[in-house]
């Protein structure tokens, strides 16, 4: 299912709104997370949003970890994720395979 950039706009406004930082986002119950994710679907992604802000606060002192195998650690990333976010936002250089 593909989401359009219109549609997500509203909800990211209100998602930064109320969650400024990875803190704050540490911080929520997952009911004020779900009630800002409604209508999106797919609700085990707000979830891992929640559950890798708390660990990229508690594991990493609320920095983002810039490797692949130290991004691994956060729930809800996997291979493809940390390469991704490792070379993109980093600058690592390590391949990114997407198998879709």
């Amino acid at each position: 299912q593909q989401t359009r950039v219109a549609t997500v706009i509203p909800y990211f406004l209100k998602w930064i709104d109320r969650f400024p930082d990875v803190h704050a986002l540490a911080n929520a119950t997952q009911d004020e997370v779900n009630d800002l994710w409604a209508g999106l679907g797919y609700y085990r992604r707000a979830a891992n949003l929640r559950r890798g802000a708390q660990a990229v606060v508690s594991q990493f002192g609320g920095e983002i970890p810039r490797t692949v195998g130290l991004l691994k650690r956060i729930p809800g990333i996997g291979d493809y994720t940390a390469g991704a976010v490792a070379s993109i936002a980093f600058g690592e250089p390590v391949p990114v395979v997407d198998g879709n």
